[in-house]
Parts: structure tokens; sequence; C-alpha cells
């Protein structure tokens, strides 16, 4: 976003808005800046906007679908990197990742671990 002028980014984040709103009935409240890339100047224009920006903890190379890692590999690399108030980037395209979702979740339940939303979160 750092390289598109303001009203592009208003336009881009606006249609995703209202996309959403219209399939989900959701109204947006947060954005993770695409590629974690933003500067001063989107984050003034996304909280003028009314959004809260969440940046994540911990991400993988796993939005290449054609490069997937072996679900193995991928539950060894998410897990090792658990860690206390973790905010987990996993991109809903990887076939791997849907696969090992449970695995993951159940994993980290056993290491003691607690998923919140981000309104739970923020308390």
């Amino acid at each position: 976003m750092p390289d598109l002028g303001e009203e592009e980014i208003k336009k881009e984040i606006m249609d995703l808005h209202k996309a959403i709103y219209e399939k989900y009935n959701y109204e947006m409240k947060y954005l993770r800046p695409p590629k974690g890339e933003f500067s001063e100047r989107t984050l003034k224009i996304t909280n003028n906007l009314g959004y809260k920006n969440v940046m994540w903890s911990f991400a993988y190379k796993d939005w290449e679908e054609q490069k997937q890692p072996n679900e193995e590999i991928a539950i060894n690399m998410i897990t090792k990197n658990f860690h206390p108030g973790e905010v987990m980037l996993l991109h809903g395209n990887s076939k791997t990742n849907t696969k090992i979702l449970p695995r993951i979740i159940k994993e980290a339940r056993n290491q003691g671990y607690e998923f919140y939303s981000l309104e739970e979160f923020k308390k």
C-alpha cells in the first residue's frame, strides 16, 4: 500500500469492505496490510477510515499454491514457533494449511495455548 495514492488506498479498502459486508453481513474493523507493507501515511489513512491495523507475529511462505510444503514440514515450522500472544498468519488458499489446521489447533492447546478473537485479545 505505501506505493498507492490516498484515493487508491481508500477505494481498495472500501471496495473490500463493501464486498465483505454484502457477502457475510460483517462490518470490517481490522486491516492487515498486504505483505505487511505500510507507512505512517498508510496507517493514518486506514485509521481515518476507522480500521485498526493488525500485524502478525508468525507467518511462513504458504501463499504460493504451487509450492506448498508437505504437511509434516508445515506442522513442524508452525508448532516450533508457537509463542505467547502470537498472531498467526496462515493463508486460506494453502491446501496444506487447510489439511493440518485441526492438528495445529490441537497441538497448540496441548501446549497450553488458548485461542481468542481480536476483540477478546485486545482486552
